[in-house]
């Protein structure tokens, strides 16, 4: 019986044009300038000496920028970069440049499950800062409250059996008591691997193959409890 639900959020819960073609374009717009301003705040000068530590040699500032840069550019998941643009996001929610994407369905089911008493989590390569502020700003208001915790890559690659079965530890579930519902095809494998159960959500009629995985379309198609 399924007694937690984890999700992902890129063409899960939110569209991945969204992420794609706003939230990536922003963090690289304003990247430079915040840099700028908060170099010497003691959270960004731990972020920015992460991402020196990432790039495996000493770069100037101006240099790191142009890393960034290219490595938003090249959509690469760095974990500390990744809790960089959560800031820069954070200021472009505060000021309305952005609002939150999240599906209908995705956002009904998700309240229903928590009224349920279903234990929900999020896993996904955006930092748990940038998850919070993309469910905090939605059309349907701050959904925080619906999720028992959020997980990004710290716990491990979203490819990795070992991410998912620390997850499980970390959360006292049983494997065959939680359902991960994702885009990803080898995100779904490493799930499996991991004992849980899996959905594939195809958003996009083009997307897949999923291989042995369930496929849905949206949350209306998912029925509780699932064998």
């Amino acid at each position: 019986m399924i007694k937690s639900i984890l999700t992902d959020i890129e063409g899960t819960t939110s569209s991945l044009a969204f992420i794609r073609d706003e939230l990536a374009p922003y963090s690289y717009l304003h990247l430079r300038r915040f840099v700028q301003q908060h170099r010497e705040d003691p959270d960004i000068k731990r972020l920015l000496a992460d991402i020196r530590a990432y790039a495996g040699r000493e770069l100037s500032d101006e240099a790191l920028v142009a890393r960034m840069l290219a490595w938003i550019e090249a959509d690469q998941r760095i974990t500390p970069l990744k809790a960089l643009e959560a800031l820069i996001w954070e200021e472009g929610y505060r000021c309305g440049d952005l609002q939150g994407h999240v599906y209908a369905d995705a956002a009904h089911h998700l309240q229903a499950w928590h009224d349920q008493g279903i234990a929900l989590y999020v896993f996904s390569s955006g930092s748990v800062h940038g998850q919070g502020l993309l469910f905090r700003h939605t059309p349907f208001g701050d959904l925080r409250r619906v999720f028992r915790e959020h997980f990004d890559t710290r716990i491990g690659g979203k490819k990795d059996v070992g991410a998912y079965k620390s997850i499980l530890m970390h959360t006292a579930t049983n494997p065959e008591e939680m359902l991960f519902i994702s885009a990803g095809c080898k995100e779904l494998d490493a799930a499996a691997s991991a004992g849980m159960h899996t959905l594939a959500i195809a958003r996009d009629p083009q997307a897949g193959p999923f291989g042995s995985h369930r496929v849905i379309q949206s949350f209306d198609e998912i029925s509780l409890p699932i064998d």
